[in-house]
């Protein structure tokens, strides 16, 4: 993730729950991913982006004592929470560390190379993706992978039947996240990245999720929302009147059967490092 302070979603508690639920409802398709990836016992991976380390946790898992995950991230508080829950579930082979994901060489050269690397939701926020890339390509052992989440078409985040508001919230959201040199389309330029630093996309599908009121996956917009468009106000991007009209729609399609939410499309990507 960028520095805590460029971070447009912030680094405090209400986003550090809103991370913990998202990755319960999307570890699935990250577990699907690294299967298609053939993550195994023993290897050495990289979670770049990593956040407060919900998907390093499952990673350190999978890997056994006889591999190691390193999590980077620019936030000292993700890392610090990262390295406690890493002792306290007995996982000496995690480890955290806070940098740069444009400076990844520099960052890890006292690390041997990764077998395989992990990109959930970062891209998409930093302001020069094809310097991450190129460093993520460097820290890979010949062959090794690349798995990547992360969006393409974002406007595809809207109400059924469409609402007005709701869709002047996500053009603000767009606004919020390019005006901080990010791209919630960077999912579609993505292959040409990677090809550009030697690497085949081996794997490309899309998730989409429906959410209505009584889905456990209603509460992944919801509860985005209510974090992110009062956010919207303080920014300046949103008026106070049209977040509180947001808020009461989501309120009424959780109610309604007959109304729903199209989530934003989540694009899998997997590519692998040419062979020496």
């Amino acid at each position: 993730m960028p520095d805590e302070s460029e971070y447009v979603l912030g680094t405090g508690a209400d986003e550090l729950e809103r991370l913990a639920f998202q990755h319960r409802l999307w570890c699935d398709a990250a577990h699907q991913a690294w299967r298609i990836a053939k993550l195994r016992m023993g290897q050495r991976v990289l979670d770049v982006g990593c956040g407060p380390g919900f998907a390093s946790f499952d990673l350190a898992q999978l890997v056994t004592r006889r591999g190691c995950v390193v999590g980077v991230d620019e936030s000292h508080r993700f890392i610090a929470y990262l390295n406690e829950q890493a002792t306290a579930r007995h996982l000496p082979q995690l480890s955290g560390r806070v940098g740069d994901v444009h400076a990844l060489p520099n960052l890890l050269a006292d690390q041997q190379p990764f077998d395989l690397a992990y990109v959930r939701w970062l891209l998409c926020f930093v302001r020069d993706p094809n310097a991450v890339v190129a460093g993520i390509v460097e820290s890979l052992r010949p062959g090794g992978a690349i798995v990547v989440h992360d969006y393409f078409h974002y406007e595809s985040l809207t109400t059924a039947p469409k609402s007005a508001v709701h869709d002047r919230v996500v053009r603000a959201t767009m606004q919020s996240w390019r005006d901080r040199g990010g791209n919630t389309d960077i999912g579609g330029e993505l292959p040409q990245i990677f090809a550009n630093h030697g690497c085949e996309c081996v794997h490309l599908t899309t998730h989409a999720r429906i959410a209505r009121g009584t889905d456990t996956m209603f509460h992944w917009p919801e509860l985005w929302w209510q974090i992110y468009a009062p956010k919207l106000v303080a920014m300046g991007y949103l008026s106070d009147a049209d977040c509180q009209e947001l808020l009461s729609l989501i309120d009424s399609i959780e109610q309604d059967p007959n109304r729903f939410i199209h989530c934003p499309t989540v694009y899998e990507f997997v590519f692998r490092k040419a062979p020496l």
